[in-house]
């Protein structure tokens, strides 16, 4: 990507500058609506009915929590979240790296693959050309001269795209919205695991980083923008909730109306029950949408992680990041989603957030990283309290997950 971001800070014009934001916000927030943000949105529906629009007021909370102590001190210090973290504990930017790569690639193997089964519900093409389909998309995207402004524009196009494609299915839906909005502050059950859920599907691994590097590599950082990047950061919390608003009560009106949902593919099923054979082809779309933009944002961040580890990454940073796509295309191609590497990656992004937000957190006190920037305690009570609650998740999922390992 960009070389001198401080060059290119200096040069940038107020459009130019608007414009990154824009991208940043919808790069953060289209890599967190991904297969797994339709599926997780449709089943907790299901379950807790409109109670949900609890978990969800709770979560957008936390999530604007984690994002700002983040996004800001990436701005202040002017290093990406592996320096940061080596800067905090000398070494400990290699494991939050190793962390980062490892669930990226993962979850990008699950990204083309949605985005695969996107093409197969929208046209009914095999979902492994649907997949070599995705994959060859993004390579071409990375491959352009001007590749972050193409990043920038397809993630906002898509991302607005899902939105109003699943507004209609909403409006289509019916759902009791009296009932929604009264629930979101009276709910009748608090789910606490699936609020740190929607959270960790939100802003972790490596999804918080996503917008963050993105405005970094643009040259938007430093004080003098402290109130563009907390703005960008609060919008990408905006347009992922938005999105996840729209998508269960879209799913609350199906299920309201007596429908149970397939197990196999129950955010399939609300589009199809809602809008017929139209919501069908509507829902390959948005699978689609879903996942070629979180394969661009996994494979954005992940990739970012590595550029301080030698020169020639950041030199040729777009031929890494289109050589991260191809294994993952080629993998998921060859043999499908590898189960047991995504339940390990799973079980690790669990604790990917607190290590990351944690390193954050203690990066914010320390003069040698940020300066005489002065945190708000507010903005670190925030953090510590995420970190809490992501930790026992993350601990409670590799205890579940042990007995499936051996």
């Amino acid at each position: 990507m960009k070389q001198n971001p401080i060059e290119e800070q200096q040069k940038m014009t107020p459009k130019e500058r608007l414009s990154a934001m824009t991208g940043a916000a919808f790069l953060m927030a289209t890599s967190a609506i991904g297969p797994g943000f339709l599926t997780q949105t449709a089943v907790f529906t299901e379950q807790l009915l409109a109670s949900f629009a609890f978990v969800i007021l709770a979560s957008i909370i936390l999530d604007i929590g984690a994002q700002m102590n983040i996004w800001r001190i990436i701005a202040v210090s002017k290093m990406k979240g592996q320096e940061i973290a080596n800067a905090v504990i000398p070494g400990l930017g290699y494991v939050v790296a190793f962390f980062i790569v490892l669930g990226g690639l993962a979850f990008n193997i699950g990204n083309v693959g949605g985005g695969g089964l996107g093409v197969n519900a929208l046209l009914g093409f095999d979902p492994r050309v649907g997949a070599v389909i995705t994959g060859v998309i993004c390579i071409i995207i990375f491959s352009l001269k001007e590749a972050s402004v193409a990043m920038d524009k397809i993630v906002r196009y898509l991302g607005a795209l899902m939105i109003l494609l699943t507004a209609y299915v909403m409006f289509v839906s019916k759902p009791p919205y009296g009932e929604a909005a009264f629930r979101m502050f009276v709910p009748l059950e608090i789910d606490f695991l699936a609020i740190v859920t929607i959270v960790g599907g939100t802003v972790g691994g490596y999804i918080t980083f996503a917008g963050g590097h993105r405005l970094l590599d643009a040259g938007i950082s430093g004080k003098e923008n402290i109130r563009h990047v907390t703005n960008t950061a609060i919008s990408g919390i905006v347009v992922a909730s938005i999105m996840r608003l729209i998508l269960f009560l879209a799913v609350l009106g199906v299920v309201s109306a007596g429908f149970a949902l397939n197990p196999e593919n129950p955010p399939a099923s609300v589009f199809q029950i809602a809008a017929g054979e139209i919501g069908y082809r509507i829902f390959g779309l948005v699978l689609w949408a879903a996942g070629i933009t979180s394969v661009i944002g996994a494979a954005y961040t992940s990739v970012s992680f590595l550029t301080n580890f030698h020169p020639s990454i950041k030199k040729f940073q777009n031929y890494w990041v289109i050589g991260f796509i191809v294994f993952s295309t080629i993998i998921f191609a060859l043999i499908g989603r590898p189960v047991m590497l995504l339940i390990l990656a799973g079980a690790f992004n669990g604790l990917i957030l607190p290590l990351t937000l944690g390193c954050i957190l203690l990066a914010a006190h320390r003069t040698k990283i940020i300066g005489d920037y002065k945190h708000p305690i507010w903005m670190t009570l925030f953090g510590t309290i995420v970190v809490v609650l992501t930790t026992y998740l993350g601990v409670r999922t590799l205890i579940q997950m042990i007995p499936q390992l051996f």
